[in-house]
């Protein structure tokens, strides 16, 4: 699944819509083998397992965990692996801030750039490290602030260009972006290195409330490592160099690194804590089991609330259950037949959820082709523009500009028509990730071993009754159908999240709801224009 976000990055990157198209197309077909190789290494996983039932039986019944690693059984605490957690983040950060300091002294001549005015405006040497960076800015900032300047006219001119360079070059893709091309024009596509994937896909799926329980979107994790050294590949990589190689080897380093794999691991650990501290009051007794059922549906009813927050519900209500029922099942069920039954329809969801992400990723590529294959167009016919008009006066040059303004405007129409279906696709990936994620967190508060088999399986108990109740509120909600989202309602949400994460990334103050009445505000405008539209040219 790595590849349907490294490679439409990675070929957006290089060629615009063209590239993310073919790299989208290359994506899904990446992914379509996955499942059907996974399928035949599990069956193979499975005969082998055979052998070692009856070790893993005993071993089970103590409540002991095998250790992938370690390759023993052994016994799991949730605390213990998030202080290892934190460790290991430290040591990794102490790491990466040793090799960067070695870096910015390595050489005592500067580093080349296409453009030093960023650097200039901060004090800093083109070898500066991020804390430096940082550390030049603010000292900048107290002194050129417009209240420190009441005389000089110019004063909240040159602070917003100290904020602009200080927002470039704190940012790891774009101090890359713009050491090798200078300024990022917004209009083309150096504007990807302001976009902060978090913030955008925070704001575009809205996903606030249902954090404590997902954690970060895997798709919003990966896209941000993917950018960052896409980025940061790109001066070394030769034009010739095939895209889909690429794309691949940046997909491995993205989700092989051990940044990666530990980011993954601390959200796991933290959505289970979050977990366990919102079963607490049914554990310790502070509430009866209805109290605790009735603010279980409250909760739900208030995610649902959200454009995509039944989706949420219905995605992460289903996977609490079964877990539940899967943990209580080989517990307290004869010989454990209700957990076989509830592991058979995890598997079956599985089994859906891939084929769900194949077909959406084929719809994807379908509605991307009319994108491409215009846009192909365009730019051929834009190339020999280029060759006709070689040379030619100041009226051909006006010409050309508007040929390539029309361009744009026909890439971004097919584009918006093709949202939906990318949507879809995304919401495929999110569906898979969610369901990996909490299957993760839920054995881990299951089999923690700091309480009894018997508060364990209290816990499952607890954490079914938030799921059923999650479930059955989503899917009221229609939950089960995100594919009714309309284009209009995806683009305003998608520009919106483009406006939000670059004013965060000046500094500016967005909450969620501003976010929210941002997008129901450019619907009504979109919708306004929309009717005038309609009325002049009935009219006309």
């Amino acid at each position: 699944a790595v590849s349907l976000v490294a490679q439409p990055i990675a070929g957006a990157q290089q060629d615009g819509v063209r590239g993310f198209f073919g790299g989208l197309a290359t994506g899904v077909v990446s992914a379509v083998a996955l499942p059907v190789t996974g399928m035949a290494i599990g069956t193979y996983q499975v005969a082998r397992g055979l052998g070692n039932t009856g070790e893993a039986r005993k071993a089970h019944q103590q409540g002991m965990q095998w250790d992938h690693e370690k390759r023993e059984w052994l016994f799991y605490y949730l605390d213990k692996e998030l202080v290892e957690l934190e460790e290991l983040e430290h040591k990794l950060k102490q790491r990466k801030t040793a090799s960067g300091a070695e870096a910015s002294s390595a050489s005592m001549t500067e580093k080349k750039v296409k453009d030093r005015e960023y650097y200039d405006l901060l004090n800093v040497s083109t070898n500066a490290t991020a804390g430096e960076i940082k550390k030049a800015y603010y000292k900048e900032a107290r002194r050129c602030h417009p209240d420190k300047c009441p005389g000089d006219p110019e004063a909240a001119t040159n602070f917003q260009a100290l904020g602009q360079a200080y927002q470039i070059l704190s940012n790891e893709q774009s101090r890359a972006s713009y050491d090798k091309n200078g300024k990022p024009d917004s209009s083309g596509g150096d504007a990807m290195a302001e976009i902060d994937p978090f913030v955008f896909f925070n704001v575009m799926f809205g996903s606030v409330l249902v954090e404590p329980y997902i954690g970060e979107l895997w798709i919003a994790t990966t896209a941000d490592s993917v950018m960052k050294d896409a980025t940061v590949q790109q001066a070394a990589m030769e034009r010739e160099e095939n895209m889909e190689q690429e794309a691949a080897e940046l997909a491995n380093r993205a989700a092989m690194s051990a940044e990666a794999k530990l980011k993954q691991r601390k959200r796991e650990v933290t959505c289970a804590m979050n977990l366990r501290t919102r079963i607490d009051p049914f554990m310790s007794g502070t509430m009866t089991e209805e109290e605790f059922l009735a603010s279980c549906t409250e909760e739900a009813n208030k995610i649902c609330e959200g454009a995509f927050g039944s989706t949420f519900a219905t995605t992460i209500g289903f996977t609490l259950q079964v877990e539940a029922d899967e943990f209580l099942g080989f517990h307290s069920s004869f010989l454990g037949l209700d957990g076989y039954g509830a592991r058979a329809k995890r598997s079956a969801a599985s089994f859906h959820n891939n084929f769900k992400l194949m077909g959406a990723g084929i719809s994807a590529v379908r509605a991307g082709r009319k994108v491409f294959k215009e846009v192909d167009a365009a730019q051929k016919k834009k190339g020999e523009g280029s060759e006709v008009k070689d040379g030619a006066d100041g009226e051909g040059a006006t010409e050309q500009t508007q040929m390539n303004t029309e361009q744009a405007a026909l890439a971004a129409q097919h584009l918006e028509a093709s949202l939906p279906a990318i949507l879809n696709l995304a919401w495929a990936v999110n569906v898979n990730d969610i369901s990996k994620t909490l299957k993760k967190v839920c054995k881990k508060l299951f089999v923690d071993a700091s309480v009894s088999v018997e508060e364990r399986q209290k816990r499952a108990m607890a954490v079914h009754i938030l799921g059923k109740e999650f479930y059955k509120v989503g899917r009221k909600m229609g939950g089960h159908k995100p594919e009714n989202i309309d284009a209009d309602n995806i683009k305003a949400r998608a520009e919106i999240a483009v406006m939000t994460t670059m004013a965060k990334a000046q500094g500016q103050e967005v909450s969620d709801n501003d976010a929210e009445e941002l997008i129901k505000q450019h619907k009504t405008m979109s919708a306004e224009a929309k009717k005038a539209a309609a009325e002049a040219a009935a009219s006309g």
